[in-house]
Protein backbone atom coordinates (compact mmCIF):
# COMPACT_ATOMS: atom_id res chain seq x y z
CA UNK A 1 0.00 0.00 0.00
CA UNK A 2 1.49 3.24 -1.29
CA UNK A 3 1.70 6.36 1.32
CA UNK A 4 -1.14 8.28 -0.58
CA UNK A 5 -3.27 5.78 -0.25
CA UNK A 6 -2.37 4.57 3.40
CA UNK A 7 -3.35 8.42 4.32
CA UNK A 8 -6.81 8.17 2.30
CA UNK A 9 -7.64 4.90 3.67
CA UNK A 10 -6.34 5.92 7.85
CA UNK A 11 -9.26 8.88 7.79
CA UNK A 12 -12.24 6.00 6.71
CA UNK A 13 -11.18 3.16 8.58
CA UNK A 14 -11.06 4.65 11.72
CA UNK A 15 -13.73 6.68 10.63
CA UNK A 16 -11.77 10.09 12.22
CA UNK A 17 -13.16 13.56 11.26
CA UNK A 18 -9.43 14.28 10.49
CA UNK A 19 -6.22 13.27 10.60
CA UNK A 20 -5.46 13.72 14.80
CA UNK A 21 -1.86 14.22 14.11
CA UNK A 22 -1.11 16.74 12.06
CA UNK A 23 0.59 19.73 12.56
CA UNK A 24 -2.32 21.71 12.40
CA UNK A 25 -5.73 20.51 13.08
CA UNK A 26 -9.42 21.73 13.06
CA UNK A 27 -10.41 23.15 17.02
CA UNK A 28 -6.96 21.99 18.55
CA UNK A 29 -6.69 22.55 21.89
CA UNK A 30 -3.52 23.48 23.81
CA UNK A 31 -2.47 20.87 25.51
CA UNK A 32 -1.93 21.95 29.08
CA UNK A 33 0.46 19.89 30.50
CA UNK A 34 4.41 20.53 30.75
CA UNK A 35 3.25 24.04 28.60
CA UNK A 36 0.63 25.86 30.27
CA UNK A 37 2.51 27.09 33.08
CA UNK A 38 5.05 28.00 30.99
CA UNK A 39 2.78 29.75 28.96
CA UNK A 40 1.49 31.36 31.79
CA UNK A 41 5.42 32.16 32.71
CA UNK A 42 6.25 33.88 29.25
CA UNK A 43 2.90 35.98 29.82
CA UNK A 44 4.03 37.10 33.51
CA UNK A 45 7.67 37.44 32.38
CA UNK A 46 6.27 39.97 29.39
CA UNK A 47 4.91 42.29 31.99
CA UNK A 48 7.22 42.21 34.66
CA UNK A 49 10.42 41.46 33.77
CA UNK A 50 12.95 43.35 31.43
CA UNK A 51 14.90 40.93 29.53
CA UNK A 52 14.95 39.47 26.33
CA UNK A 53 12.87 36.11 26.94
CA UNK A 54 14.35 33.06 24.70
CA UNK A 55 12.47 29.56 24.65
CA UNK A 56 14.43 26.11 24.00
CA UNK A 57 13.84 22.38 22.94
CA UNK A 58 14.44 20.04 20.48
CA UNK A 59 13.22 19.82 17.07
CA UNK A 60 9.22 18.17 17.82
CA UNK A 61 9.24 19.70 21.23
CA UNK A 62 6.59 21.91 21.06
CA UNK A 63 8.21 25.36 20.62
CA UNK A 64 6.18 26.92 17.14
CA UNK A 65 3.21 26.04 19.17
CA UNK A 66 3.58 27.13 22.57
CA UNK A 67 4.61 30.64 20.20
CA UNK A 68 1.15 30.34 18.33
CA UNK A 69 -0.73 30.09 22.27
CA UNK A 70 0.80 32.63 23.06
CA UNK A 71 -0.13 35.12 20.54
CA UNK A 72 -3.58 33.66 20.54
CA UNK A 73 -4.28 34.24 24.23
CA UNK A 74 -2.86 38.06 24.21
CA UNK A 75 -5.66 40.53 24.67
CA UNK A 76 -5.78 41.99 20.38
CA UNK A 77 -6.70 45.26 21.30
CA UNK A 78 -3.43 45.91 23.48
CA UNK A 79 -1.39 43.91 22.17
CA UNK A 80 0.34 44.00 18.38
CA UNK A 81 2.24 40.53 17.59
CA UNK A 82 4.93 40.75 15.14
CA UNK A 83 6.00 37.24 14.41
CA UNK A 84 9.08 36.93 12.34
CA UNK A 85 10.80 33.44 10.79
CA UNK A 86 14.46 32.97 10.81
CA UNK A 87 14.77 30.77 8.54
CA UNK A 88 16.47 32.34 5.43
CA UNK A 89 16.37 35.39 6.81
CA UNK A 90 18.63 35.17 9.48
CA UNK A 91 20.86 38.32 9.12
CA UNK A 92 19.67 41.40 10.90
CA UNK A 93 19.08 43.30 7.51
CA UNK A 94 16.42 40.23 7.25
CA UNK A 95 15.58 40.27 10.64
CA UNK A 96 14.56 44.26 11.10
CA UNK A 97 13.48 44.10 7.83
CA UNK A 98 10.39 41.97 8.34
CA UNK A 99 9.92 43.83 11.72
CA UNK A 100 9.76 47.09 10.02
CA UNK A 101 7.65 45.96 7.34
CA UNK A 102 4.80 44.53 9.98
CA UNK A 103 4.89 47.92 11.97
CA UNK A 104 4.73 49.90 8.99
CA UNK A 105 7.99 52.14 9.48
CA UNK A 106 9.73 53.14 6.28
CA UNK A 107 13.42 52.54 7.25
CA UNK A 108 14.67 49.50 9.06
CA UNK A 109 16.72 50.37 11.01
CA UNK A 110 16.61 49.69 15.47
CA UNK A 111 16.03 53.47 16.41
CA UNK A 112 12.93 53.61 13.78
CA UNK A 113 11.69 50.52 14.88
CA UNK A 114 11.94 52.01 18.46
CA UNK A 115 10.06 55.37 17.92
CA UNK A 116 7.49 53.57 16.49
CA UNK A 117 7.18 50.69 19.55
CA UNK A 118 7.06 54.19 21.75
CA UNK A 119 4.32 55.92 19.40
CA UNK A 120 2.11 52.82 19.80
CA UNK A 121 2.17 52.88 23.59
CA UNK A 122 1.30 56.07 23.86
CA UNK A 123 -1.87 54.55 22.17
CA UNK A 124 -1.84 52.05 25.02
CA UNK A 125 -0.71 49.27 22.94
CA UNK A 126 2.20 47.11 23.13
CA UNK A 127 4.49 45.13 21.00
CA UNK A 128 5.57 41.59 21.15
CA UNK A 129 8.02 40.71 18.52
CA UNK A 130 8.18 36.66 18.16
CA UNK A 131 11.00 35.38 15.95
CA UNK A 132 10.54 31.19 15.23
CA UNK A 133 13.55 29.29 14.27
CA UNK A 134 16.05 31.79 16.28
CA UNK A 135 18.74 29.23 16.71
CA UNK A 136 19.30 30.51 12.87
CA UNK A 137 20.03 34.09 13.65
CA UNK A 138 23.45 35.22 13.24
CA UNK A 139 25.28 37.39 15.74
CA UNK A 140 24.37 40.29 14.21
CA UNK A 141 20.79 39.53 14.52
CA UNK A 142 21.04 38.40 17.83
CA UNK A 143 22.51 41.70 18.65
CA UNK A 144 20.09 43.74 16.97
CA UNK A 145 17.32 41.93 18.42
CA UNK A 146 18.85 42.80 22.04
CA UNK A 147 19.39 46.50 21.10
CA UNK A 148 15.33 46.40 20.48
CA UNK A 149 14.93 44.24 23.50
CA UNK A 150 16.57 47.01 25.93
CA UNK A 151 14.68 49.39 24.10
CA UNK A 152 14.65 53.12 25.98
CA UNK A 153 13.32 55.14 28.66
CA UNK A 154 10.14 55.54 26.51
CA UNK A 155 9.43 52.30 25.88
CA UNK A 156 10.26 48.83 24.22
CA UNK A 157 9.07 45.80 22.92
CA UNK A 158 8.56 42.04 24.47
CA UNK A 159 11.58 40.14 22.55
CA UNK A 160 10.38 36.08 22.45
CA UNK A 161 12.82 33.68 20.76
CA UNK A 162 12.32 30.47 20.52
CA UNK A 163 15.04 28.22 18.99
CA UNK A 164 17.16 25.00 19.67
CA UNK A 165 19.06 25.31 22.76
CA UNK A 166 22.75 26.31 20.87
CA UNK A 167 21.26 29.33 20.86
CA UNK A 168 21.61 29.98 24.39
CA UNK A 169 25.56 29.85 23.66
CA UNK A 170 25.74 32.69 21.09
CA UNK A 171 23.73 35.07 23.31
CA UNK A 172 26.34 34.27 26.48
CA UNK A 173 28.81 35.49 23.80
CA UNK A 174 27.39 38.44 23.19
CA UNK A 175 25.89 39.30 26.46
CA UNK A 176 29.13 38.10 28.32
CA UNK A 177 28.93 39.41 32.53
CA UNK A 178 25.22 41.24 31.56
CA UNK A 179 22.34 39.87 32.25
CA UNK A 180 20.22 40.33 29.15
CA UNK A 181 18.23 37.38 28.35
CA UNK A 182 16.00 34.74 30.45
CA UNK A 183 15.52 30.95 29.96
CA UNK A 184 12.87 28.49 29.62
CA UNK A 185 13.79 25.49 28.75
CA UNK A 186 10.81 22.86 27.24
CA UNK A 187 10.44 19.47 28.95
CA UNK A 188 9.13 16.53 27.55
CA UNK A 189 6.08 14.28 28.96
CA UNK A 190 5.63 12.07 31.48
CA UNK A 191 4.17 8.84 29.75
CA UNK A 192 0.63 9.72 31.58
CA UNK A 193 0.80 13.12 29.86
CA UNK A 194 1.34 11.30 26.32
CA UNK A 195 -1.61 9.19 27.36
CA UNK A 196 -3.62 12.47 27.77
CA UNK A 197 -1.85 14.21 25.00
CA UNK A 198 -3.15 11.17 22.61
CA UNK A 199 -6.58 11.27 23.88
CA UNK A 200 -6.96 15.06 23.51
CA UNK A 201 -6.02 14.56 19.60
CA UNK A 202 -7.89 11.31 19.06
CA UNK A 203 -11.00 13.30 20.64
CA UNK A 204 -10.55 16.03 18.72
CA UNK A 205 -11.50 13.83 15.53
CA UNK A 206 -13.96 11.90 16.69
CA UNK A 207 -12.63 8.89 18.22
CA UNK A 208 -10.98 7.62 21.71
CA UNK A 209 -7.55 6.67 23.44
CA UNK A 210 -9.26 2.77 23.26
CA UNK A 211 -7.63 2.55 19.65
CA UNK A 212 -4.57 1.86 21.80
CA UNK A 213 -3.26 -0.40 24.39
CA UNK A 214 -1.51 0.26 27.26
CA UNK A 215 1.35 -1.14 25.88
CA UNK A 216 1.32 0.67 22.45
CA UNK A 217 1.13 3.77 24.57
CA UNK A 218 4.25 3.09 26.49
CA UNK A 219 5.95 2.18 23.15
CA UNK A 220 4.83 5.49 21.87
CA UNK A 221 6.23 7.15 24.60
CA UNK A 222 9.68 5.32 24.68
CA UNK A 223 9.89 5.76 21.06
CA UNK A 224 9.35 9.61 21.13
CA UNK A 225 10.99 10.50 24.66
CA UNK A 226 7.91 12.37 25.05
CA UNK A 227 8.05 14.55 22.89
CA UNK A 228 4.82 15.80 21.32
CA UNK A 229 6.14 16.37 17.78
CA UNK A 230 7.47 12.87 17.44
CA UNK A 231 4.88 11.51 19.47
CA UNK A 232 2.46 12.60 16.90
CA UNK A 233 4.49 10.59 14.21
CA UNK A 234 5.07 7.97 15.96
CA UNK A 235 1.15 7.16 16.94
CA UNK A 236 0.17 7.86 13.47
CA UNK A 237 2.65 5.68 12.10
CA UNK A 238 1.55 2.71 14.46
CA UNK A 239 -2.34 2.98 13.42
CA UNK A 240 -1.55 3.27 9.87
CA UNK A 241 0.69 -0.48 10.23
CA UNK A 242 -2.23 -1.62 12.50
CA UNK A 243 -4.46 -0.59 9.81
CA UNK A 244 -2.93 -2.68 7.00
CA UNK A 245 -2.10 -5.64 9.55
CA UNK A 246 -6.12 -6.13 10.54
CA UNK A 247 -6.95 -5.87 6.54
CA UNK A 248 -4.47 -8.42 5.68
CA UNK A 249 -5.70 -10.80 8.23
CA UNK A 250 -9.45 -10.64 6.67
CA UNK A 251 -7.94 -11.15 3.19
CA UNK A 252 -6.03 -14.06 3.91
CA UNK A 253 -8.49 -16.81 4.73
CA UNK A 254 -10.00 -16.45 1.60
CA UNK A 255 -6.75 -17.21 -0.43
CA UNK A 256 -6.86 -20.55 0.83
CA UNK A 257 -10.64 -20.80 -0.44
CA UNK A 258 -9.04 -19.46 -3.85
CA UNK A 259 -6.35 -21.56 -4.78
CA UNK A 260 -4.55 -21.26 -7.98
CA UNK A 261 -4.74 -23.24 -10.69
CA UNK A 262 -1.62 -25.17 -10.49
CA UNK A 263 -2.29 -26.51 -6.62
CA UNK A 264 -6.48 -27.44 -7.85
CA UNK A 265 -4.70 -29.69 -10.39
CA UNK A 266 -2.29 -31.21 -8.43
CA UNK A 267 -4.71 -32.16 -6.11
CA UNK A 268 -7.01 -33.35 -8.68
CA UNK A 269 -4.19 -35.77 -10.17
CA UNK A 270 -3.49 -37.28 -6.88
CA UNK A 271 -7.20 -37.76 -6.15
CA UNK A 272 -7.10 -39.46 -9.67
CA UNK A 273 -4.78 -41.70 -8.87
CA UNK A 274 -6.09 -42.71 -5.69
CA UNK A 275 -9.31 -43.83 -7.18
CA UNK A 276 -7.63 -45.86 -9.84
CA UNK A 277 -5.61 -47.62 -7.12
CA UNK A 278 -8.86 -47.88 -4.96
CA UNK A 279 -10.30 -49.75 -8.36
CA UNK A 280 -7.35 -51.62 -9.13
CA UNK A 281 -6.66 -53.17 -6.27
CA UNK A 282 -10.09 -54.72 -5.18
CA UNK A 283 -9.98 -56.20 -8.26
CA UNK A 284 -7.21 -58.47 -7.98
CA UNK A 285 -8.92 -59.85 -4.80
CA UNK A 286 -12.14 -61.18 -7.25
CA UNK A 287 -10.80 -64.32 -7.31
CA UNK A 288 -10.74 -65.67 -3.45
CA UNK A 289 -14.38 -63.29 -3.11
CA UNK A 290 -15.79 -66.09 -6.15
CA UNK A 291 -14.81 -68.94 -3.71
CA UNK A 292 -17.08 -68.53 -1.77
CA UNK A 293 -15.26 -65.80 0.30
CA UNK A 294 -17.24 -62.59 1.82
CA UNK A 295 -16.62 -59.50 -0.49
CA UNK A 296 -15.91 -57.31 2.81
CA UNK A 297 -13.29 -59.80 4.43
CA UNK A 298 -11.62 -59.88 1.49
CA UNK A 299 -10.93 -56.29 1.20
CA UNK A 300 -10.19 -55.90 4.92
CA UNK A 301 -6.49 -57.06 4.71
CA UNK A 302 -6.23 -54.93 1.63
CA UNK A 303 -7.47 -52.00 2.93
CA UNK A 304 -4.78 -51.87 5.93
CA UNK A 305 -2.03 -50.56 3.94
CA UNK A 306 -4.55 -48.45 1.25
CA UNK A 307 -7.30 -46.64 2.86
CA UNK A 308 -7.94 -45.56 -0.47
CA UNK A 309 -11.18 -48.71 -0.48
CA UNK A 310 -12.72 -46.49 2.55
CA UNK A 311 -12.45 -43.17 0.60
CA UNK A 312 -13.69 -44.65 -2.58
CA UNK A 313 -16.37 -46.69 -1.25
CA UNK A 314 -17.82 -44.75 1.91
CA UNK A 315 -16.93 -41.42 0.36
CA UNK A 316 -15.68 -39.94 3.93
CA UNK A 317 -13.79 -36.82 3.94
CA UNK A 318 -11.04 -38.82 6.05
CA UNK A 319 -7.45 -37.78 6.00
CA UNK A 320 -5.48 -40.65 3.38
CA UNK A 321 -2.11 -41.63 4.05
CA UNK A 322 -1.56 -40.29 0.58
CA UNK A 323 -2.68 -36.65 1.81
CA UNK A 324 0.40 -36.17 3.79
CA UNK A 325 2.85 -37.53 0.88
CA UNK A 326 5.17 -34.18 -0.38
CA UNK A 327 3.34 -34.22 -3.58
CA UNK A 328 0.03 -32.95 -2.12
CA UNK A 329 1.17 -31.29 1.06
CA UNK A 330 3.26 -29.00 -0.45
CA UNK A 331 0.75 -27.38 -2.94
CA UNK A 332 -2.19 -27.32 0.12
CA UNK A 333 0.85 -25.48 1.94
CA UNK A 334 0.80 -22.96 -0.51
CA UNK A 335 -2.77 -22.57 -1.62
CA UNK A 336 -3.30 -21.60 2.47
CA UNK A 337 -1.69 -18.59 2.00
CA UNK A 338 1.45 -19.17 3.82
CA UNK A 339 -0.48 -18.12 7.16
CA UNK A 340 1.99 -19.09 10.40
CA UNK A 341 1.43 -18.28 13.99
CA UNK A 342 0.97 -14.73 14.33
CA UNK A 343 0.60 -13.44 10.73
CA UNK A 344 -2.96 -12.33 11.98
CA UNK A 345 -1.99 -10.80 14.67
CA UNK A 346 -3.16 -13.02 16.96
CA UNK A 347 -0.70 -15.82 17.93
CA UNK A 348 -1.79 -19.51 17.43
CA UNK A 349 -0.77 -21.10 20.71
CA UNK A 350 -2.99 -18.63 22.62
CA UNK A 351 -6.06 -20.89 22.82
CA UNK A 352 -3.65 -23.59 24.49
CA UNK A 353 -1.98 -21.32 26.41
CA UNK A 354 -4.90 -19.65 28.14
CA UNK A 355 -5.85 -22.51 31.02
CA UNK A 356 -2.58 -22.41 32.46
CA UNK A 357 -1.80 -18.73 32.66
CA UNK A 358 -5.21 -18.59 34.17
CA UNK A 359 -4.60 -20.98 36.94
CA UNK A 360 -1.01 -19.36 37.37
CA UNK A 361 -2.48 -15.84 38.35
CA UNK A 362 -5.70 -16.99 39.95
CA UNK A 363 -4.56 -17.48 43.75
CA UNK A 364 -4.99 -14.13 45.16
CA UNK A 365 -2.97 -15.43 48.01
CA UNK A 366 0.07 -14.49 46.15
CA UNK A 367 -0.99 -10.74 45.95
CA UNK A 368 0.09 -9.82 49.18
CA UNK A 369 3.55 -11.54 49.69
CA UNK A 370 4.86 -12.54 46.31
CA UNK A 371 7.99 -14.89 48.38
CA UNK A 372 5.46 -17.35 48.92
CA UNK A 373 5.25 -18.37 45.60
CA UNK A 374 8.23 -20.71 46.15
CA UNK A 375 6.92 -22.49 49.03
CA UNK A 376 4.10 -23.05 47.03
CA UNK A 377 5.53 -24.75 43.96
CA UNK A 378 7.69 -27.19 46.28
CA UNK A 379 4.67 -29.68 47.35
CA UNK A 380 3.99 -29.44 43.44
CA UNK A 381 4.87 -33.56 43.00
CA UNK A 382 1.78 -33.99 45.29
CA UNK A 383 -0.89 -31.98 43.23
CA UNK A 384 -3.59 -33.77 45.27
CA UNK A 385 -1.90 -33.04 49.01
CA UNK A 386 -1.06 -29.47 47.71
CA UNK A 387 -4.74 -28.34 46.19
CA UNK A 388 -6.46 -30.11 49.59
CA UNK A 389 -4.97 -28.06 51.61
CA UNK A 390 -4.76 -24.49 51.29
CA UNK A 391 -5.01 -23.49 54.38
CA UNK A 392 -1.11 -24.85 55.27
CA UNK A 393 0.20 -22.17 52.58
CA UNK A 394 -1.14 -19.61 53.48
CA UNK A 395 0.29 -19.56 57.56
CA UNK A 396 3.63 -19.55 56.24
CA UNK A 397 2.79 -16.59 54.16
CA UNK A 398 1.27 -14.23 56.88
CA UNK A 399 4.09 -14.49 59.44
CA UNK A 400 7.41 -13.89 57.43
CA UNK A 401 7.16 -11.61 54.41
CA UNK A 402 4.23 -9.92 55.64
CA UNK A 403 5.50 -8.70 58.68
CA UNK A 404 8.53 -7.42 56.52
CA UNK A 405 7.07 -4.07 55.47
CA UNK A 406 7.69 -2.48 58.80
CA UNK A 407 11.32 -1.45 57.95
CA UNK A 408 9.07 0.64 54.59
CA UNK A 409 8.01 2.94 57.09
CA UNK A 410 11.72 4.07 57.95
CA UNK A 411 11.81 6.07 54.56
CA UNK A 412 8.10 7.59 54.93
CA UNK A 413 9.89 9.42 58.58
CA UNK A 414 12.58 11.21 56.57
CA UNK A 415 10.33 13.51 54.71
CA UNK A 416 9.88 14.67 58.51
CA UNK A 417 13.12 15.01 59.58
CA UNK A 418 13.84 16.86 55.80
CA UNK A 419 11.08 19.28 56.64
CA UNK A 420 12.66 20.13 59.83
CA UNK A 421 16.36 20.59 58.18
CA UNK A 422 15.15 22.10 55.13
CA UNK A 423 12.32 24.45 56.28
CA UNK A 424 15.02 27.49 56.78
CA UNK A 425 15.77 26.95 52.87
CA UNK A 426 12.56 27.30 52.14
CA UNK A 427 11.94 30.76 53.38
CA UNK A 428 12.96 33.99 51.66
CA UNK A 429 15.23 35.05 54.76
CA UNK A 430 18.53 33.73 52.81
CA UNK A 431 17.45 35.15 49.44
CA UNK A 432 16.30 38.19 50.65
CA UNK A 433 19.59 38.94 52.91
CA UNK A 434 21.74 38.19 49.68
CA UNK A 435 23.31 40.92 47.41
CA UNK A 436 20.49 41.68 44.86
CA UNK A 437 23.50 41.64 42.12
CA UNK A 438 24.88 38.08 42.96
CA UNK A 439 23.87 35.58 41.00
CA UNK A 440 22.43 31.67 42.09
CA UNK A 441 21.91 28.56 40.10
CA UNK A 442 18.22 27.93 39.53
CA UNK A 443 18.54 23.46 39.22
CA UNK A 444 14.58 22.56 38.76
CA UNK A 445 11.52 23.71 39.93
CA UNK A 446 9.07 21.18 41.00
CA UNK A 447 5.13 21.06 42.66
CA UNK A 448 6.51 18.85 45.30
CA UNK A 449 7.49 20.02 48.37
CA UNK A 450 8.75 16.88 49.71
CA UNK A 451 10.63 16.33 46.69
CA UNK A 452 12.55 19.71 46.63
CA UNK A 453 13.63 18.44 50.40
CA UNK A 454 14.57 15.43 49.35
CA UNK A 455 16.67 17.04 46.75
CA UNK A 456 18.31 19.07 49.01
CA UNK A 457 19.18 17.05 51.54
CA UNK A 458 20.91 14.78 49.14
CA UNK A 459 22.75 17.18 47.79
CA UNK A 460 23.53 18.87 50.93
CA UNK A 461 25.92 22.06 50.62
CA UNK A 462 25.08 25.36 49.41
CA UNK A 463 21.38 23.58 48.04
CA UNK A 464 18.47 25.69 48.82
CA UNK A 465 15.06 26.01 47.72
CA UNK A 466 12.37 28.94 47.85
CA UNK A 467 8.36 28.63 47.02
CA UNK A 468 6.56 30.29 44.53
CA UNK A 469 3.33 30.85 42.87
CA UNK A 470 2.59 29.91 39.61
CA UNK A 471 -0.73 30.36 37.61
CA UNK A 472 -2.24 29.90 41.39
CA UNK A 473 -0.27 26.81 42.46
CA UNK A 474 2.99 26.50 44.61
CA UNK A 475 6.14 25.63 43.25
CA UNK A 476 9.51 25.26 44.63
CA UNK A 477 12.62 26.26 43.00
CA UNK A 478 15.55 24.78 43.97
CA UNK A 479 19.08 26.92 43.95
CA UNK A 480 22.43 26.20 43.99
CA UNK A 481 25.01 28.94 45.53
CA UNK A 482 25.27 32.68 45.37
CA UNK A 483 28.06 33.74 43.25
CA UNK A 484 29.31 37.40 42.82
CA UNK A 485 29.44 37.39 38.84
CA UNK A 486 27.34 34.98 36.28
CA UNK A 487 30.94 33.86 34.92
CA UNK A 488 31.50 32.55 38.56
CA UNK A 489 27.85 30.74 38.55
CA UNK A 490 29.05 29.16 35.05
CA UNK A 491 31.77 27.57 36.24
CA UNK A 492 30.05 26.52 39.41
CA UNK A 493 28.08 24.70 36.78
CA UNK A 494 30.53 22.69 34.88
CA UNK A 495 31.75 21.34 38.68
CA UNK A 496 28.06 20.41 39.39
CA UNK A 497 27.49 16.54 39.37
CA UNK A 498 26.48 14.78 36.41
CA UNK A 499 23.48 14.20 37.69
CA UNK A 500 22.57 17.64 38.33
CA UNK A 501 23.62 18.83 35.18
CA UNK A 502 21.72 16.76 33.28
CA UNK A 503 18.66 18.72 34.48
CA UNK A 504 20.33 21.69 32.40
CA UNK A 505 20.93 24.19 35.23
CA UNK A 506 21.07 28.09 34.35
CA UNK A 507 22.31 31.43 36.12
CA UNK A 508 19.94 33.77 37.09
CA UNK A 509 20.20 37.38 39.65
CA UNK A 510 19.51 37.11 42.99
CA UNK A 511 17.31 40.41 42.41
CA UNK A 512 14.96 38.11 40.17
CA UNK A 513 14.61 35.63 42.86
CA UNK A 514 13.84 38.29 45.11
CA UNK A 515 11.06 40.06 43.15
CA UNK A 516 9.24 36.92 42.41
CA UNK A 517 9.39 35.84 46.49
CA UNK A 518 7.74 39.48 46.69
CA UNK A 519 5.20 38.89 43.73
CA UNK A 520 4.31 35.64 46.00
CA UNK A 521 3.16 37.75 49.19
Amino acid sequence: MTSLHADEAFLGHYQLSHDPFAPRVPGFKFFPAQRKPVLGQLHHLARYSQLLLVVTGPLGSGKTLLRQALVASTNKQSVQSVVVSARGAGDAAGVLRQVAQALDVSTAEPNAILKQVVQLGLTGQEVYLLVDDAEQLDESALEALLALAAGTPEGRPHVFLFGESSLIADLEQISGEQELFHVIELQPYEEEETREYLAQRLEGAGAGIELFSASQISDIHESSDGWPGTINQVARDAMIEAMIASRSAVKRPKMGFTMPKKHVLAISAVVVVAVAAAWLIPGRSKAPATAGAPTEQAQLPLGKPTPNVEFANSGQPTNLPMVGQPVMRGPLAEAAGGISEGDDGVPVEGSSATPPTVTTTAPPAGVPAGPAATPVAKPTPAPTVATAKPAPVAKPVAPAPVAKPAPAAKPVEKPAVVAKAAAPAAGSSWYTSQPAGHFVVQILGTSSEANAQAFVKEQGGEYRYFKKVLNGKPLYVITYGSFPSRAAADTAIKALPAKVQAGKPWPRTVASVQQELAATR
